[in-house]
């Protein structure tokens, strides 16, 4: 386990308010601050399993300290399934990861779920979008917020 999700492992998700620090070569994330997140990636389905590999990125000017990435699936997945420590399930539909600090022009470790959905569908489509942000603005949310058709037939659908 890297040393950034052992620090982020016992933060509880809708709950984390950690102020920027104003380090690196971003300004301090505050009031009327602005960052530019992007998230980007490909998506498998392959016979009943489902692949999301996801990069969280931080155009700036802002660092943001922390934001949540929700992935939402047109099918439900199959239940007791095991989660990176980042992410948390919202309901059989719905998966929710925090980023960890993402500074200005900063990116994220990258996020690789594998999952089982529910019987063998032939397509399904994920909804990815930033729901969280640390109260920093971003005007451009067209970069973090994606709408993927996947057939199932293993192939990559980049986003």
């Amino acid at each position: 386990m890297s040393e950034m999700r052992k620090a982020l492992f016992g933060a509880a998700l809708s709950a984390v308010l950690v102020a920027g620090t104003g380090a690196g070569t971003g300004v301090a994330a505050g009031a009327g601050a602005e960052a530019d997140l992007a998230h980007h990636g490909h998506v498998s389905l392959w016979e009943g399993r489902l692949g999301v590999w996801l990069v969280s990125e931080n155009h700036g000017p802002a660092d943001v300290s922390q934001a949540t990435v929700r992935l939402a699936f047109s099918a439900p997945m199959a239940g007791g399934q095991e989660l990176p420590p980042s992410c948390l399930w919202s309901s059989d539909r719905v998966v929710s990861c925090r980023t960890g600090e993402l500074r200005a022009a900063g990116v994220a470790d990258e996020l690789a779920l594998d999952l089982r959905t529910v019987g063998r569908p032939d397509e399904l489509t994920v909804d990815i979008r930033t729901v969280w942000r640390d109260g920093v603005a971003d005007a451009n949310s067209r970069n973090d917020r994606h709408h993927v058709l996947v057939l199932a037939t293993g192939d990559p659908y980049v986003f």
